[in-house]
């Protein structure tokens, strides 16, 4: 509605000022933002990505590390949290090459410092939960619940995990057989669950940290992750029939179930290797399907905590608007402080496009409401006002009735535009 009053060059000299005062723009965005929508910052869910530059030159905040998306460029790290209603807290830039579960404390204790929060759940996955960031969580109002790998556990904890035996369903107290359930539909949409308590005690701060184990079991998401497995062999036998290209893997990729054999029956070196499906690999990641594991210091219901464990996943789209509908990669800029500042920018849209979406009632995709957005031009008839240059649709409706003022009339005067503009810098 408002064409901008400066230059490409003004804009690249404000990222320096947006990246000194960074902390205090997101501890204020919180403050004002509890005047738009309720924030509910009982639990916080934190996790990291990364972003990629076209460049070959580490410095700096760019530097080489383990890749989410597997790209041998130089990369920063990103580490977000949210709260339990979906919409950004804070966020940190990190080196490319720094371990996540490190990021963890410093936000926290920028939050605690800056936001007044001091009593909250912080929920992670796996990869950030090292024993000294559940440790800090087990300390004044602070608790956590994170992933558990049951295939990393002890071998007793781990074969109490997969038991057959024992498991429960809310409000219930009889004890279920998992390996005699039919294949239902009522079964599929059961969630089963046993817990169980970890005692331990924290030696520097003289306290108990007690943890506990609570696994769940699905039939659905067992047979979810079956059809998964049976897609991936299809294609490691199709890979068989290039064994070369069998040999680099990942942790996920098809390529694990096959395995390959350097050495004869004699225990000499073979002339060319051999290469196979990998049945005992098969068959070991087959007892885990259906399984899924936390651990906390809460002492809820273990459905309540399987609830908000399972509230992660809006933290992995936040990650993936950003990357997609908002473009924050790959990043153009050299300087750390451009680089934190071009982040900050993205945290802002991210928290911004978040309320909008509560505001309409989350009726609308994330890229249905931007590419509306950015179509939403106005033309100017001289002297005469401004006429809408896009075509008017439900969502446009929403996104008027929302804003409290309306750019699709015939024709918009000069004075109730001016009037529009004011009204919309003051929201």
């Amino acid at each position: 509605m408002e064409q901008p009053a400066f230059d490409l060059h003004q804009i690249y000299r404000a990222l320096s000022v947006l990246s000194d005062h960074s902390d205090i723009i997101q501890a204020e965005l919180y403050k004002r933002s509890k005047k738009v929508i309720k924030r509910s910052t009982g639990v916080l869910f934190y996790d990291c990505t990364n972003y990629f530059f076209e460049l070959e030159q580490e410095s700096g905040l760019k530097q080489y590390g383990p890749s989410k998306e597997h790209r041998s460029n130089p990369i920063v790290q990103m580490g977000l949290f949210m709260d339990k209603s979906g919409i950004p807290l804070a966020f940190c830039i990190n080196p490319g090459n720094q371990n996540e579960q490190s990021s963890l404390k410093p936000l926290e204790l920028q939050i605690m410092r800056d936001f007044e929060l001091s009593k909250f759940v912080v929920c992670t996955d796996a990869g950030l939960s090292s024993d000294a960031n559940r440790r800090f969580n087990n300390f004044g109002e602070r608790s956590f619940i994170t992933t558990q790998s049951i295939k990393k556990l002890k071998k007793e904890l781990k074969e109490w995990c997969l038991d057959p035996t024992g498991w429960e369903l809310e409000g219930s107290r009889k004890k279920h057989d998992i390996s005699k359930l039919e294949d239902t539909p009522e079964n599929r949409n059961r969630i089963f669950y046993k817990q169980r308590l970890i005692e331990g005690y924290d030696e520097e701060r003289d306290i108990a940290f007690d943890q506990t184990l609570i696994v769940t079991y699905s039939l659905k998401y067992g047979i979810y992750q079956r059809t998964i497995r049976e897609r991936q062999i299809e294609r490691a036998l199709k890979y068989l029939k290039t064994p070369g290209a069998a040999d680099k893997r990942s942790q996920t990729d098809a390529k694990r179930f096959i395995k390959r054999t350097a050495v004869t029956d004699d225990g000499e070196i073979a002339e060319k290797a051999a290469y196979e499906l990998d049945t005992e690999a098969i068959a070991e990641e087959a007892k885990y399907d259906g399984f899924y594991a936390v651990c906390t210091n809460l002492d809820d219901d273990p459905a309540d905590i399987a609830r908000i464990n399972h509230d992660r996943w809006e933290i992995e789209e936040s990650f993936r608007i950003m990357k997609s509908e908002f473009e924050a990669r790959p990043v153009y800029l050299q300087r750390d402080d451009r680089i934190r500042a071009h982040f900050l920018t993205c945290f802002i849209s991210l928290m911004i496009y978040r309320i909008l979406e509560r505001q309409l009632g989350e009726k609308y995709t994330c890229e249905e409401i931007v590419s509306t957005l950015r179509s939403m031009d106005m033309r100017q008839l001289e002297d005469h006002g401004f006429i809408p240059n896009y075509k008017r649709t439900d969502l446009t409706d929403a996104l008027h009735e929302n804003a409290g003022f309306r750019t699709d009339y015939e024709l918009t005067t000069p004075k109730s535009m001016a009037g529009i503009i004011r009204r919309s810098k003051g929201l």
